[in-house]
């Protein structure tokens, strides 16, 4: 790879190939399985192998804030995780998705905008303004981000470290489109996640800092300097609007999204498909 430094502090394949074979397994690593990247473009060396080696089509990707203290250090606000196309349900409002969990891994739900594209991005083109990235939009719509790894420390080991583990992503429920999005003030987007029935978080499309757009466009910029270019049809999970809330295997989660109705997940022991 042209791009390489002659000397790599991570054995990137490697690290990619224990923590594919954990997901597989649903088998939780109480450490990091080796070196542990320093940067994001360590992060993504992993990421990109951990891809590859998955061998499955991607239908879009997710977007995380990435906290001050490590925005400081690591030079960028934002990082991306790949969604896979057979981790993406459909739902109607008030149906539930599904989420295996890795017995002692992470697992997390994240109450979510989701952005589809209408048209492919340029795979050339790296700067987006607001208004360009809404030109390749074809619907917004409410859902919930499935966060999980089989790293239960994943968060506190750093957005390195997430970025590595496919963004600490395990899927993406979809719920109804917003209609008419574009002149929908923030102020109308808001939303609340229930775990067992207990309220554990409020937010909306104004917790994004400088909004679902800035999303979109880091998504796009960021993808295309991997050699990503986001392509028609693919979903962008654009933050979590009401924090990232922890989630055991047997709990429900529900996030009403106000006029355009519930979203809920059924979570459930992931188990080694090998083994059934």
């Amino acid at each position: 790879m042209a791009n390489q430094p002659l000397h790599d502090p991570i054995d990137a394949a490697a690290l990619a190939t224990r923590l594919v074979d954990a997901r597989l397994g649903a088998q939780a690593l109480a450490l990091y399985p080796g070196p542990q990247p320093q940067s994001l473009d360590e992060g993504y060396r992993v990421q990109d192998r951990a891809i590859a080696l998955w061998d499955r089509p991607l239908a879009g990707w997710k977007v995380g804030r990435i906290p001050q203290q490590w925005e400081r250090v690591l030079g960028e606000e934002r990082l991306v995780g790949p969604i896979f196309a057979d981790a993406v349900q459909r739902v109607a409002a008030g149906q539930s998705g599904r989420f295996p969990i890795i017995r002692d891994g992470f697992a997390a739900v994240e109450a979510e905008y989701v952005f589809t594209l209408r048209d492919d991005a340029p795979a050339d083109k790296t700067e987006y303004s607001a208004a360009e990235a809404a030109a390749l939009v074809d619907s917004l719509a409410v859902g919930v981000e499935l966060a999980g790894s089989p790293l239960p420390l994943i968060n506190i080991l750093g957005p390195a470290v997430v970025v590595s583990d496919f963004g600490n992503n395990s899927g993406l429920i979809l719920g109804p489109r917003i209609e008419d999005w574009q002149h929908i003030d923030d102020a109308e987007l808001v939303c609340e996640t229930f775990i067992d029935d207990r309220s554990v978080g409020r937010g909306g499309s104004a917790s994004i800092p400088g909004g679902l757009l800035a999303a979109l466009r880091f998504a796009l910029a960021r993808c295309a300097r991997r050699g990503y270019p986001l392509k028609a049809g693919m979903h962008i999970a654009t933050g979590a609007t009401t924090g990232i809330h922890d989630i055991v295997a047997g709990q429900r989660a529900r996030v009403d999204f106000g006029r355009w109705g519930s979203v809920f997940c059924e979570t459930m022991a992931a188990t080694d498909p090998r083994n059934a």
